[in-house]
């Protein structure tokens, strides 16, 4: 009867200490998932007035996207420390953990501690910055974005492209928009016999017609090449940087119309062949 009694006894026990821990576990999971809604409620919060913030002070949108991008990632670190304390685990043994591989994690992130620093190089010698129209390593197009690890661009076909911000800072990038003024450059063709004086005129009335291109530096038209088939004219101009492919495709259309107006003959390859008798 004794054994009896103490074998319910311990299993009532057992059972006892399952339900403890099991509302204790629970309890800590709880107070995990409760950390995680908040904490990630909060951090959008805290980015939203990190922004504004940067917004009212009139930060260039290029420092502002590298430092939001860096608050966020310090924001999301301190969400997952917070994490593992609600669920119990030791901080301290946590960072024993972390520093005993930081050697190996260090080696693994070398490339995105490189793209840090040459995010970094980016913003403090601003080969670009946001909204500039830019190629480099093969990728043209609009900055969007300068983040901690990546420099964002638009191409023209509207493609998204993350360009390790390393490789920005150490390849040739070349900034179509730092200077107000571009020159824009033609060859146009005619045929052989045509007057040169009467083109020269005609191009010359299409540049005056476009009030766009500017008249300092000066417009230049030169005969460029006697080639095979066509007598090469060369024109320069020169124009405000936001106008340059409206300028570069519309006068392409404003010159041929000229040219069919005044009878002037473009050329096109051909081939004479003589025969003997």
């Amino acid at each position: 009867m004794m054994k009896e009694f103490i074998h319910d006894f311990d299993l009532t026990a057992t059972i006892q200490g399952l339900l403890d821990s099991g509302v204790h576990v629970g309890l800590r999971l709880l107070g995990a998932v409760v950390t995680f809604v908040v904490g990630r409620y909060l951090i959008k919060w805290l980015n939203r007035l990190f922004s504004s913030m940067l917004q009212r002070r009139r930060f260039d949108p290029s420092v502002q996207s590298f430092l939001k991008s860096l608050i966020n990632i310090l924001l999301m670190v301190m969400l997952f420390l917070a994490i593992l304390g609600q669920l119990g685990i030791e901080l301290t043994g946590f960072a024993a953990l972390i520093a005993s591989a930081g050697v190996a994690i260090g080696m693994a992130l070398s490339g995105q501690l490189q793209n840090i620093a040459g995010g970094i190089i980016v913003l403090l010698f601003r080969p670009y910055k946001v909204g500039d129209y830019i190629s480099s390593s093969g990728i043209e197009g609009t900055v969007m974005e300068i983040q901690i690890f990546h420099t964002v661009v638009v191409t023209a076909d509207n493609k998204v492209v993350y360009v390790p911000n390393g490789s920005m800072s150490s390849a040739m990038v070349t900034n179509y928009n730092r200077m107000d003024k571009r020159r824009v450059e033609w060859v146009f063709g005619v045929e052989y016999g045509e007057d040169l004086r009467r083109v020269r005129q005609v191009l010359n009335d299409c540049i005056v017609g476009d009030k766009r291109i500017l008249t300092d530096p000066k417009p230049f038209i030169e005969l460029a090449e006697l080639a095979s088939s066509s007598v090469d004219v060369k024109v320069r101009v020169w124009v405000p940087t936001a106008d340059y492919w409206n300028v570069y495709f519309e006068f392409n259309a404003v010159v041929y119309e000229a040219f069919n107006e005044a009878g002037i003959g473009f050329p096109y390859p051909h081939l004479t062949i003589n025969r003997e008798a």
